[in-house]
């Protein structure tokens, strides 16, 4: 795999490892991640994964975009191979109500299935944590089934319940904090995306597994769970 490297600001390279979002590309994203994290390199003061790429910011008083580049390089050449086994996997409960899945209906609609052949595709894969972003804790995953793809809203909602469970185009995530939000929504999770007690106050991080376990409405809410 070729990497190509460019200047982010004055204090902070990015490392591209592809321009595709796959699950190779992402493994490359979290090994070079790992390896940065674990070497304690004195002056990295933030490393940043995303989907194809890896935003390392540094102390330009130590580095210089070059050197920066070389110790990056070097360090990703000497990486270790990811340990599978090691990936945390999370399962996620949600209930995919019609009051809680805003847009069940009008994704049976769209894609001509029925609203328990939607929930179906969402539940059966496992997916990939690829970036954290947006806002704290709101962790971007694929990929859902191709049939389940679909567009963002045409016009954004002004207001989200925290937990909705969502999905745009090819990607799901869950809204951590009532937000405004332009995926379309499935149903709602009484989890915590966000809290204090986590580790990075977010309970996903990139490289997670995550599976998506339908509840009912009771369980919904005797898991604390709001309508």
């Amino acid at each position: 795999m070729s990497i190509q490297y460019a200047i982010a600001s004055e204090s902070s390279l990015i490392v591209y490892f592809g321009s595709t979002i796959d699950p190779e590309t992402s493994k490359a994203v979290q090994k070079a991640y790992k390896a940065l994290k674990e070497a304690h390199y004195e002056g990295f003061f933030e490393l940043i994964p995303s989907y194809a790429s890896l935003m390392v910011v540094y102390d330009v008083l130590r580095y210089s975009y070059e050197h920066a580049c070389d110790v990056v390089n070097t360090c990703i050449e000497n990486a270790k191979p990811l340990e599978e086994h090691a990936q945390k996997k999370v399962v996620i409960p949600v209930y995919y109500g019609t009051e809680v899945g805003l847009d069940l209906e009008l994704l049976s609609s769209e894609k001509n299935l029925s609203i328990d052949e939607i929930i179906a595709l969402h539940v059966k894969n496992l997916y990939s944590v690829y970036a954290i972003g947006f806002a704290p804790g709101f962790a971007y995953m694929g990929e859902i089934d191709a049939a389940l793809a679909t567009s963002r809203l045409p016009s954004p909602r002004k207001s989200l319940p925290k937990g909705s469970v969502s999905i745009a185009d090819r990607q799901t995530a869950i809204y951590p904090m009532q937000s405004p939000g332009g995926w379309k929504i499935l149903g709602r999770t009484p989890t915590a995306m966000f809290d204090e007690a986590y580790e990075g106050l977010s309970l996903l991080h990139v490289g997670d597994v995550v599976s998506f376990e339908p509840i009912s409405k009771a369980e919904f809410l005797q898991r604390g769970g709001v309508l």
